[in-house]
């Protein structure tokens, strides 16, 4: 079954978001160990570090559940309204936990790069 092209965008939009959590939580977590390593014992880094590395574990599952819900879309013949709509809140959904999560990170990582 072809995607529908309401939800093929919704999906193209969270792989999106997800690669920019991705990105600036791995810049991020690069800033926190230079200053991990000057400042070993400082809590707010350790905060910061464990955030960078959630997001990126949480940028892993959101793949993954959109992986999910791809191949369960290819297996459905043809969709209904309530499923497509069903889906599409679900994406929804997750597309709001991407974007929360995306603010999070990148305030964090603006926070080190000013500290620099």
């Amino acid at each position: 079954m072809s995607i529908p092209p309401s939800l093929n965008a919704l999906i193209e939009q969270l792989n999106q978001e997800i690669a920019q959590i991705d990105e600036d939580a791995t810049v991020g977590l690069s800033l926190v160990r230079d200053f991990l390593a000057r400042f070993p014992d400082n809590a707010r880094l350790i905060q910061f570090f464990a955030s960078f590395s959630n997001a990126i574990l949480f940028a892993e599952i959101e793949r993954r559940r959109i992986q999910s819900i791809l191949v369960n879309l290819t297996f459905v013949e043809q969709l209904t309204d309530a499923e497509r709509q069903e889906v599409g809140e679900d994406l929804s959904n997750e597309l709001g936990k991407v974007l929360e999560t995306k603010i999070i990170v990148s305030t964090l990582k603006q926070r080190l790069e000013n500290l620099q």
